[in-house]
């Protein structure tokens, strides 16, 4: 199992644009992390240099006990697993069985009964078990994401990272989102997503961090997140329906979500 620490970490590219300024954070084994704010913000190279995708030209990251710069990003991929945000990027094989045994079998080299079992618990949790012999470019968008996810679910590392998985989901893609961060939280594992989705962050994660102009600008529970007005503005998000509503009828500074906002109403009558 294994912390996150990232320790004054920058990054810059080649061209000399910084994308990343001086960014500190930790992150324990077994939380579920939202990473929140604008394009441009540096959450994606943030996490890329999590999974070692990227290096830091400044500060260290660390994956438990090893310095990912000592590490090659294969090594470090067997820890942190990445979900791109187009699924595109990642896949490869003609079928999704194929694609998601392809790194228990690979990169893991395991016996062939625990590919097996690993690929169906993935598939199953992904709610694919039925598209397991189709060919995943033949699959709509929102369905290949969840390939790009069972593919790494079978690796079974300790920490998933997620980008934009909400993105042209319908409403039975975020009840399977949260079904799969719940069985992961269940197990133990790390969930890191970066989102725009504001309701799946309030209703899917115990911690939001806020990042704006390369830096993270906050870092709390929802409630602490999403009351913060000024946060919020220098990160350009939007303050959530159920507390703007909550404001409007004078309802307190600790409601968040809708279902909060419907059980207080109820409760004054």
């Amino acid at each position: 199992m294994a912390d996150i620490l990232l320790d004054n970490v920058s990054f810059t590219y080649k061209n000399g644009y910084e994308a990343v300024s001086e960014v500190s954070l930790s992150i324990k084994q077994g939380e579920k992390v939202a990473i929140l704010g604008q394009n441009g913000a540096g959450k994606t190279t943030t996490v890329k240099m999590i999974n070692n995708l990227q290096r830091p030209t400044k500060g260290k990251v660390m994956v438990g006990d090893k310095n990912t710069k000592d590490y090659t990003t294969a090594q470090i991929s067997k820890e942190v697993g990445y979900v791109f945000q187009n699924p595109d990027d990642q896949i490869f094989h003609a079928t999704v069985m194929e694609e998601v045994a392809f790194g228990p079998r690979k990169a893991l080299k395991l016996p062939e009964e625990e590919i097996k079992r690993r690929s169906e618990r993935a598939l199953e949790l992904t709610g694919l078990a039925g598209q397991k012999d189709e060919n995943p470019f033949e699959l709509p968008l929102s369905i290949r994401k969840f390939v790009a996810i069972a593919a790494i679910i079978a690796s079974d590392p300790d920490v998933y990272v997620f980008d934009e998985p909400t993105a042209g989901q319908d409403r039975a893609g975020l009840l399977t989102l949260n079904k799969i961060i719940s069985e992961l939280k269940e197990q133990g594992k790390t969930v890191i997503t970066i989102t725009h989705d504001i309701e799946f962050a309030i209703h899917t994660f115990e911690r939001i961090i806020v990042m704006a102009k390369k830096k993270v600008i906050r870092d709390g529970t929802p409630e602490e997140i999403f009351h913060d007005d000024e946060t919020l503005k220098k990160a350009m998000l939007k303050t959530p329906y159920a507390v703007r509503f909550a404001r409007e009828l004078e309802l307190g500074e600790t409601i968040t979500t809708n279902e909060q906002l419907i059980e207080e109403i109820v409760r004054r009558g």
